[in-house]
Formats: structure tokens, C-alpha cells, sequence
């Protein structure tokens, strides 16, 4: 870091996302299945930023590998992000304490009962996703040790209200009394610099490291982000009332058009009584890791989805992760200069 105002007052700023990550710069990876596994992770943490493990679907075994593999390749920190529907949670939380990984992060949903003590338990930070105020309060309550808080602008499964809105609502309330990391349509540091002046310890990313030299997704998914335009970030549509399926985000393509075809293949399946409210959802998650995987591992960009957040129009070359993360704390580092 250079001795500029510009990067003291930064390194201030950061200094509590910092000291609860225990890395240099308080950018988390944002957990993207398939793409956040053991090269990109290392590479983000060895680049001075906080990598997060992507569990997604994984099995307990899987995601054992993937941890000693993370390892092998970095000696600095990193998490693990786990989704709290997942019907194999405590065996996953099990295989992160044999481990002794010093983050958990706990997506989708408030986790059941039993699951935080039990993270906690195994000495780990908890950090979980905060979508509005009231459940930003349950979760501290429960015993979270830091919450992201994350607007529709992300890629991937998304909430109804974007990041700008839920910065001002979440923020001034509870940013004194524990570490709050803004995520969702954040590509500069100027951005970056922004939600630090409001209260915000950190960061989030992830769309902007999917580029990355280091992220394995195929030169096919790469192509298509470099290509791509905020816009072309869409929404999926909910097509059952019954059928509650979180939106996802991602670039306009054929497979938005199946998602809608799924939908009504579990709402019949629904109907029938042939499956339960938990399963129903359970194959739609298990459809999404599928089209995903397409997409990022075999390249099929049509009939895979493409997840992207709406800051993939500030994606415009693949470059190494250390200089995406000089890049963006050089903008954040002005910003803040320019304003001494």
C-alpha cells in the first residue's frame, strides 16, 4: 500500500473487516458454485483479499477435498459458504471443523436451529445474509458474528431490493455493533469506498472475479461476461405462486427460457402430490447446479445459465486476481482522496 492519505484513510476504514477476516484487504469472494472452488479461492486469499468456498451442492465428501485441496495451495485464510437448505447442513458444518476453517458462511434462508451453535462450536465466525433489517437484528441475536447484506444488482440467487436501498435501511442501525460486508452491482472501488464511508467494514465480489486468469469457467463463459452489457442481466420469472422459486440472475440465453419449462414440470409434479413443498425446491436447486455446471465447466452458454450480476458490463478483459483487487483498491484509495 502506498503511504497516500487516500490509502490510510482506506486501510483505516477497512480495518475492522480486516481484523475479523485476518487477511489485508476485507474484499470476500462472493461464493459463485463451480467458479469459487480451490484456484480461485486460493488465488483471492493469496492476493491479500478473503476467499470463500462455494459448497453449493457438494456432498460432505466433496467438499473435504476441496478444502485440503484450498490448503494445498494457500497458507492464508479463507471460508466456506454453505446453504442452509441443503438436507446434509450438520455433516457439512462437521467436515468445516475437521478442518478448522475459521469462517462459515451460511446463505439462503435463517439456518435451523442448532446450526450456528454448532458452527460456533467448532471455533468458527458465522457470517450470514442479511436481506432486510428486521432479520438483520434476528441473526445477531442468534449469534452471528457478521452479516452481508446483499441487493438484487448480484448474480445469482437474488432478493427483491437492490444494494443502494438496503445499505441505507441496514447500515446506520447496526454497522456500530457488528461487521456489515455490502455486496451486489459493486465493479469499482469507488463503490467500494462509498459503502466504507457508510458504515460497511468491506466487501463482496463476485462477478468481478469470474474473469479472472486463475477462475477455471470455460473461455465460453468468460467470452460471454466480457461481452455483456449491465442489462443483459436479468432476472428469472416466477411461473407457480405455489411454487416459491427465489429469482436468479443471469444473462439473457435459451436456458432462461427451460427454467420456465422446469418450473412447470415440479408445479405439476406438486399438484399431483407426487412431491413435497421441500423436495419441489430441492429440484430446483438441484436444476440450477446442473444448468450452472453446463455453463462454467462444458461451456454450453445457450442451454447453461450464465449467473451474472448486473456489474458484469465493468467486465472487460481477463486479468490476474491480484491486479483486479490493486485496481479496484487504487479507484476506492482516490475516491477517498479526493475527498480529504
Amino acid at each position: 500500500m502506498h503511504a497516500s492519505i487516500g490509502h490510510a484513510r482506506l486501510e483505516e476504514l477497512m480495518q475492522r473487516g480486516t481484523d475479523f477476516l485476518g487477511c489485508e484487504v476485507a474484499v470476500l469472494g462472493g461464493a459463485m458454485s463451480w467458479v469459487s472452488e480451490r484456484n480461485l479461492v486460493s488465488a483471492i486469499s493469496n492476493a491479500g483479499g478473503f476467499g470463500v468456498i462455494a459448497c453449493g451442492a457438494m456432498t460432505p465428501e466433496l467438499l473435504d477435498t476441496e478444502i485440503a485441496e484450498t490448503k494445498a495451495r494457500t497458507a492464508k485464510p479463507f471460508g466456506v459458504n454453505l446453504i442452509t437448505m441443503h438436507p446434509q447442513l450438520s455433516d457439512l458444518i462437521d467436515v468445516c471443523g475437521k478442518h478448522g476453517v475459521g469462517h462459515v458462511v451460511l446463505a439462503g434462508g435463517l439456518p435451523p436451529g442448532g446450526a450456528i451453535d454448532r458452527i460456533k462450536g467448532n471455533g468458527a465466525k458465522l457470517i450470514a445474509f442479511a436481506p432486510a433489517l428486521a432479520l438483520a437484528k434476528k441473526l445477531m441475536r442468534s449469534g452471528a458474528d457478521a452479516l452481508v447484506i446483499e441487493g438484487m444488482e448480484a448474480g445469482g440467487h437474488i432478493g427483491p431490493v437492490s444494494t443502494s436501498v438496503l445499505a441505507q435501511e441496514i447500515l446506520p442501525s447496526v454497522c456500530n455493533d457488528i461487521p456489515v460486508f455490502v455486496a451486489g452491482g459493486i465493479g469499482r472501488g469507488e463503490a467500494i469506498a462509498a459503502y466504507l464511508e457508510m458504515g460497511a467494514v468491506g466487501v463482496q465480489l463476485g462477478t468481478r472475479f469470474v474473469c479472472a486468469t486463475e477462475s477455471i469457467a470455460h473461455a465460453n463463459f468468460k467470452k460471454a461476461f466480457i461481452r455483456a452489457s449491465a442489462r443483459d442481466a436479468i432476472p428469472s420469472v416466477q411461473i407457480d405462486p405455489r411454487l416459491p422459486v427465489i429469482p436468479v440472475r443471469a444473462l439473457k440465453n435459451r436456458e432462461m427460457e427451460n427454467f420456465a419449462a422446469k418450473q412447470r414440470e415440479v408445479a405439476g409434479l406438486l399438484d399431483t402430490g407426487t412431491v413435497e413443498m421441500a423436495e419441489a425446491q430441492l429440484q430446483i436447486e438441484h436444476y440450477w447446479a446442473g444448468a450452472l455446471r453446463r455453463a462454467v465447466i462444458d461451456g454450453d452458454v445457450e442451454s447453461g445459465s450464465v449467473m451474472a450480476g448486473q456489474s458484469v458490463g465493468m467486465v472487460t478483459k481477463e486479468q490476474p486476481v491480484a491486479e483486479i483487487l490493486d485496481e479496484l483498491m487504487e479507484q476506492a484509495a482516490a475516491a477517498l482522496e479526493s475527498r480529504a
